[in-house]
């Protein structure tokens, strides 16, 4: 395992050096507001932010909200914070009053940044957050009791003095989704986040003429890294609002996008699309990184879209910690998500922590750099993920002869079906295949007889129904791909499935739709419709 060094003292040191260094160049582009900004102004308006901040009293160590679209004063804010030595709390925009006071109160956020568009929801529960001190409103008139960005930000100086972090400085308490129970904020460094910039960078071979993507919100660790990447190359990040299917390979062309990064369920949409040979296939990327590509379909999206696709592992906890090299071509369709990154280690352990041996199943354990410092306020969570120096990523995966590694599932998303475990990634890997299914979730239903049974929500591609795709002819097509205790029993469809922003599916939501699971589904063995 080799050491990742970084040659930065803090992010703001990232800032001043690729600011001298690359000055005017475009450092970010956000195509839904036709908004260019360069290094140079990005640095500007980092320090009026910064220096805007210390006007309100927040000092090092003090929690920041950040609650905002992908929109430029979120990386403003980020690297203000940073610049300071406060910590940055993410703030997912979708949430409502339960999850925002849990995660104003978890953190002990001074302040918040707030867009106008989710004041509202502040709004009833800011009376029960007693740290928070300053609500700043971006977006529109600040309401009564707030501050308002843009007159602050008027006022603000754009030389800053004050004192720099030290690397191993807090710089964020990001908060993972909590499908079940609330949220835990991952604690993460300077040093963390500028590893994990170089580590990335490194794995692309950044050029001076490449230019990153991101559709991920920025309050997801994806659109924060990908900024790093970018600072330490003097490159640019193109910013979509949000994910979009239908204008996807429209912004890659027209911005020269040679590489991103994309997670959950984003190519699955991709792909049921109408062809656009113009967009898809005449552009200048270079590589996509994913993670959870669906083995069957890999070969399919390089040629639609006519660049190489590469599976990658990592978890906000850690990072980046599996990568398949770019030039391994023998990996399309293997389901493979590589090896370890050189400031990893990597390997799979049975329920006794004991390494089991080559492909054989077992959780997977990583340790390294970068790496969280823990969970914030949560000493018995920490110490139940990192063992021994060894992070339990509750990952179920097996380890090939050429020593890659590759995922079954998280080994809670499974299904304990008459004594057999069944991964709910493999069957909704197979329910794919079929031509017009757009997309599938599997989840457990609880059943006296056999402990659970396997039950699955399609979403037909458009013009299809459950007349034209019948659950009889799903699980036909099921049957004909997997064992018998594998293929589904309850079929329930749906219009669209309930997703995060980044496009995961949020199985935890179809699952507390109802208290009895079989309820509008079709039921294979009795053949009736419950």
């Amino acid at each position: 395992m080799q050491e990742l060094t970084i040659n930065y003292q803090n992010l703001a040191d990232l800032l001043e050096r690729s600011t001298v260094a690359y000055g005017e160049r475009p450092l970010f582009f956000f195509p839904d507001d036709d908004q260019e900004i360069s290094y140079a102004t990005f640095y500007c308006l980092v320090n009026k932010a910064a220096n805007m901040m210390q006007g309100l009293g927040i000092k090092k160590g003090d929690r920041v909200s950040v609650m905002l679209p992908n929109i430029v004063e979120f990386p403003v804010l980020w690297m203000a914070i940073a610049r300071q030595g406060a910590v940055m709390v993410p703030t997912n925009n979708s949430y409502q009053s339960s999850d925002l006071k849990y995660v104003l109160n978890d953190s002990g956020a001074k302040a918040i940044f707030i867009h106008k568009e989710y004041y509202p929801v502040l709004e009833g529960i800011r009376a029960d957050c007693p740290a928070l001190e300053h609500v700043v409103v971006l977006g529109g008139e600040a309401p009564s009791g707030t501050a308002e960005f843009a007159m602050l930000m008027a006022s603000a100086d754009d030389r800053y003095t004050g004192p720099a972090p030290d690397l191993e400085d807090l710089v964020n308490i990001q908060y993972t989704s909590g499908t079940t129970g609330f949220p835990k904020g991952c604690m993460l460094t300077h040093k963390y986040w500028l590893q994990l910039g170089r580590a990335a960078s490194d794995y692309v071979a950044i050029r001076d003429d490449d230019r990153d993507l991101c559709a991920q919100p920025f309050y997801y660790m994806d659109a924060q890294w990908n900024t790093v990447l970018c600072m330490m190359r003097g490159i640019a990040l193109v910013v979509m609002k949000r994910f979009s299917s239908s204008r996807h390979w429209k912004v890659c062309k027209e911005y020269d996008v040679t590489f991103f990064y994309c997670i959950g369920t984003m190519p699955v949409y991709l792909a049921s699309m109408p062809d656009d040979p113009e967009n898809e296939q005449q552009h200048k990327l270079r590589a996509v990184i994913c993670s959870g590509i669906y083995p069957q379909l890999h070969e399919y999206f390089e040629t639609r879209w006519n660049v190489p696709w590469r599976e990658a592992f990592g978890m906000t906890e850690t990072g980046v910690d599996l990568l398949v090299p770019l030039a391994d071509t023998e990996c399309v369709g293997s389901g493979a998500m590589g090896k370890p990154i050189p400031s990893k280690e990597a390997k799979v352990i049975d329920e006794n922590g004991a390494e089991v041996p080559l492909g054989k199943l077992g959780q997977l354990v990583v340790r390294g750099e970068p790496m969280m410092l823990g969970y914030w306020n949560k000493p018995e969570a920490t110490a139940e993920i990192i063992k021994d120096g060894w992070l339990h990523t509750g990952d179920l995966a097996y380890r090939d002869e050429k020593g890659y590694f590759h995922w079954i599932g998280r080994i809670k998303d499974m299904v304990r079906r008459g004594g057999e475990n069944i991964s709910s990634v493999e069957v909704e890997s197979v329910l794919v295949e079929h031509p017009r299914i757009k997309l599938a979730a599997v989840v457990p239903v609880p059943d006296p007889a056999r402990e659970e049974e396997v039950k699955a929500y399609v979403v037909l591609k458009k013009g299809e129904n459950r007349d034209t795709v019948t659950p009889e002819e799903i699980v036909a097509f099921a049957a004909g791909k997997l064992s018998a205790f594998k293929v589904p029993r309850y079929i329930e469809y749906k219009d669209d499935l309930p997703r995060t922003p980044s496009e995961r599916v949020e199985k935890h939501r179809l699952i507390g739709e109802k208290e009895d699971l079989r309820l509008d589904s079709y039921d294979a063995v009795d053949k009736v419709w419950r």
